[in-house]
């Protein structure tokens, strides 16, 4: 994608508070000096088999992004790929209700949409939400000294492609779908009385590539504690077998960046590349709102909310990864 976008002209509007040069979850355009425009879209092919759940998880995908930049969803746009000559028209409706019960849930209203004939079903929303232009969330603000926090377990890759490959039972995916399909809105809405510095929601880059462009943006180093981070049921013993496609490629392509110490399981270690789906927030805050921070994440039900690691001026834009 790097590739893809080099040489594209850079954008010169003094109201496009964040674009794309940072690699952040959304764009954010001023409107007035009270509120600004987040806008992102997000869609996919299925990894799970009942229709309505693969949609609700799309929806609270798409949505992530724009509470990982301080936003409130407004309004969304369904984008679908569909293959109407193979599948019947009931099942794209069941993806739809899907979605839009995750939208609903956010407070956003879905406006309409846009449907294509494609041999390879795909769904995902365009989403439109609102942010006051002081109160935007990037990956660039990251301090040293800030303690890590991540609202969700890691696994879902591991846990799809094990699924799709005959190597679990539809019962094992319980945990992983409740993960899913759980919107970041709780966690976004309590970030605002804290001092948080940078949030970035973690999706198919894993973790550590998530972490990566955080590191980056906000040149600083990035160490997380592999024992603390929490992962889903049956994940550590799949990532105990080694890492395959997009897991493995995020692993391969951050070799340069990340150094993990002797002493961490390989199984943890490998967890921190997986690919995950609507995935939790990554939040950098200060140390001493941390522990206030993670208190007030699990009152509100955010339960998996964990302390993972800390933000350090050593190694700019590298990660370590200790036990």
């Amino acid at each position: 994608m790097r590739r893809a976008l080099a040489g594209l002209p850079a954008n010169s509007d003094p109201n496009l508070l964040v674009g794309f040069n940072l690699a952040d979850d959304a764009g954010v355009y001023r409107l007035s000096d009270s509120e600004a425009l987040v806008q992102t879209v997000d869609f996919f092919t299925p990894i799970i088999d009942d229709p309505y759940t693969f949609g609700a998880i799309a929806a609270a995908n798409a949505l992530s992004d724009v509470y990982a930049m301080g936003g409130q969803p407004l309004t969304a746009l369904n984008i679908v790929g569909f293959p109407a000559n193979e599948l019947d028209s009931a099942i794209l409706n069941q993806i739809l209700l899907g979605g839009q019960s995750k939208a609903a849930e956010a407070g956003c209203t879905l406006v309409g949409g846009h449907t294509v004939q494609d041999p390879e079903l795909k769904y995902g929303l365009a989403v439109t939400g609102l942010v006051h232009p002081d109160r935007i969330y990037t990956n660039a603000g990251a301090q040293p000294g800030d303690r890590l926090i991540l609202t969700k377990k890691l696994g879902t890759g591991l846990i799809a492609n094990a699924f799709k490959a005959s190597h679990l039972a539809e019962a094992d995916l319980a945990e992983a779908v409740a993960s899913m399909t759980a919107l970041n809105k709780a966690a976004a809405e309590i970030l605002p009385a804290f001092a948080v510095h940078a949030v970035t929601d973690v999706t198919g880059f894993g973790l550590l590539g998530h972490a990566a462009e955080m590191a980056q943006a906000s040149q600083t180093g990035l160490v997380f504690h592999a024992a603390q981070v929490p992962a889903l049921a049956l994940s550590l013993t799949l990532a105990a077998n080694g890492l395959k496609g997009g897991a493995r490629d995020n692993q391969l392509f951050l070799a340069p960046k990340v150094a993990i110490a002797e002493g961490v399981d390989p199984a943890r270690a490998n967890l921190l590349f997986d690919a995950q789906t609507s995935g939790g927030l990554l939040i950098a805050v200060a140390e001493a709102e941390a522990a206030a921070l993670l208190e007030a994440l699990h009152q509100s039900g955010v339960e998996a909310a964990a302390l993972v690691g800390e933000v350090t001026e050593k190694n700019p834009s590298c990660i370590r990864v200790e036990p």
